[in-house]
């Protein structure tokens, strides 16, 4: 499998290059996780950092490379596909409208 040097900007891993696998699209992943184990014995610790491009070129715009920038809030579900025909995401307060029924649609009287 080709890899590339890829470095990672803010957080613990801050300066540091690593050899990231890329894809069958020669792109590295969108997200990159790092676990760390903790000191007393708990569940590790993960770390997120999401991709950007490093740079583009001056004529076309091209991505020139890439580079991870550290996520502290880590958001797991943002990095999921998103088609047309899929679910939304969680309503945001099951009770905030009286008028409607706990899934979000009006009462219907005729059943």
């Amino acid at each position: 499998m080709k890899s590339q040097d890829t470095p990672f900007e803010g957080g613990p891993m801050d300066g540091r290059v690593l050899p990231v696998l890329l894809g069958p699209t020669g792109h590295p992943p969108k997200t990159y996780r790092i676990p760390v184990p903790d000191a007393a014995g708990g569940p590790p610790t993960v770390l997120v950092y999401r991709r950007t491009p490093r740079g583009h070129t001056k004529r076309l715009g091209l991505v020139r490379g890439w580079k991870y920038v550290h996520d502290p809030e880590g958001l797991g579900d943002a990095d999921r596909l998103r088609w047309p025909w899929s679910k939304p995401g969680p309503k945001p307060a099951a009770g905030s409208d009286p008028d409607n029924t706990p899934d979000g649609k009006p009462d219907d009287p005729t059943g």
